[in-house]
This record gives C-alpha cells, structure tokens and sequence, in this order.
C-alpha cells in the first residue's frame, strides 16, 4: 500500500486514501470517504461516509468527521474538535436528509476541543483557537475565540498575529509576507 495503516484501524470499501497518508491506532474510515495524500490521521479518528480531506490534513487524536465535512489541503484539526452534521438532533427523529455541509478552507486551524456548528465555511487560514465554538461563517484569515466565537483578531498563513499599521497593512513577523485589510477582508498581497 502506498500509505500506512496502523493493524487496528478499520477500513471500509470503498474509500479513497492518498499516497503517504498514515491512520493511527483504534481509527474508523467509513466507506465512500476520500482522503488526500499525506495527511496524518490520529488516534481513535472517526471519518464518516462522504467525508472529504484534501491534502497534508491533520487529524489529531479523538476527533469524528461526520458526513458533509469537507476539509481543502493543509488544514489542521486539534485534538477532540467536534464537527456536528444536524442543525437540531433528537434521538426519536431521524434528520439523516437533513445534513448540513461544513467546509473548512485551505490552510485553516481549528484548534483543540473547538465545536463548529454545521452549515458554516472556515474560510481559508482562520484560526478557531482552543475551545471555540463557532455558531457562523468565519472569514479568511480571521481569528476566533469564545463560546460563542468571535473575531479577535486575523491570522496570516504562517500563524502570527497580524497588526495593521495606519495603510492597512500588515507584515508576518515569520514569512515576511504583506496582507492588507480592505472591507473587513484581510488577502495576502506579497
């Protein structure tokens, strides 16, 4: 296999799993997933029918990814982070016609024991700091934390805080790279 799986995961056909990928220990991959190449699934992950995980995911330990996940390349999820798929469960009604999608955009971190509300966007590089929970659609680059979540601050793509001088601009302290703040949008400009 050109993966690796460790002998007490199960895997259900058919699924999809890339090139360099590895499932750690006690996982559950259900039928009908896709999983990219070199992610990094930890122990006791559960991946749901239909789930999809773009490239170099991370998949800490204790973390369940319902149908209707959808995770695009780089994206990082911390331990016991919980995606729900049902906007209003109730054990004696089955709402399995009724999931809501969740998309987490290239590069974002959602961080550990961090709860996102289905039928939201992460947008690309937020970050949803420990213990968040995140009740709406989250801005690229933007920085959440709370119960309920809300915007603290914006993020670049290296994970710095970013501090806008009087033009708008900021600058990663790590990667050097510019962003500018326009409309309440932050995008990388150098």
């Amino acid at each position: 296999m050109p993966y690796y799986v460790h002998p007490t995961v199960a895997i259900d056909d058919p699924c999809s799993i890339g090139e360099g990928t590895t499932i750690w220990h006690f996982s559950h991959i259900m039928a009908e997933s896709e999983i990219g190449t070199n992610c990094t699934i930890g122990q006791n992950v559960f991946i749901g029918k239909n789930v999809i995980l773009g490239n170099n995911v991370r998949v800490q330990n204790n973390v369940s990814l319902y149908e209707g996940v959808i995770c695009e390349d780089d994206v990082f999820l911390g331990p016991s982070v919980v995606l729900t798929n049902v906007i209003n469960p109730r054990s004696a009604i089955s709402r399995k016609d009724q999931y809501k999608n969740t998309l987490i955009k290239k590069g974002a971190t959602i961080g550990a024991n961090a709860t996102i509300v289905c039928g939201n966007e992460i947008g690309a590089y937020a970050f949803i700091g420990a213990g968040a929970v995140v009740t709406k659609s989250v801005p690229a680059y933007a920085l959440i934390t709370g119960n309920p979540g809300k915007q603290v601050g914006w993020m670049s793509e290296y994970g710095h805080r970013l501090k806008f001088d009087q033009n708008n601009k900021a600058v990663c302290q790590e990667s050097q790279q510019e962003y500018l703040l326009d409309n309440n949008q932050v995008r990388r400009i150098q």
